[in-house]
């Protein structure tokens, strides 16, 4: 898909999308928490891996994802997202790559 040659448009599109992806993310892990609550069986452990990535993704510091992950307490998750909300966790997101958007 890098090779693909997106038009105007579509790169605008998508340089949105991820100019707001850490708004996205902290809105999908605050999801996350009641889908996690309600959840049983391959649909739980699927939503614990995706908040793993998720944290990983937004910059959580990695102490807090393995609090998170080894406890599995949804509880604990919904700690942490309103804590991310009130901004006393400092997120340090993963460099982004200067890739121009059509794959050029």
């Amino acid at each position: 898909m890098s090779n693909r040659n997106f038009s105007s448009h579509q790169q605008k599109i998508i340089k949105r999308y991820y100019d707001s992806r850490d708004q996205l993310d902290e809105q999908k892990l605050a999801e996350l928490v009641t889908n996690i609550f309600l959840a049983t069986g391959k649909k739980l452990e699927n939503h614990w891996k995706t908040a793993g990535d998720v944290m990983t993704r937004m910059g959580v510091p990695q102490s807090r994802i393995d609090n998170v992950m080894n406890k599995k307490d949804p509880k604990v998750l919904a700690m942490l997202v309103e804590d991310i909300q009130k901004k006393t966790v400092k997120l340090t997101p993963p460099k982004k790559e200067d890739k121009p958007v059509g794959g050029e």
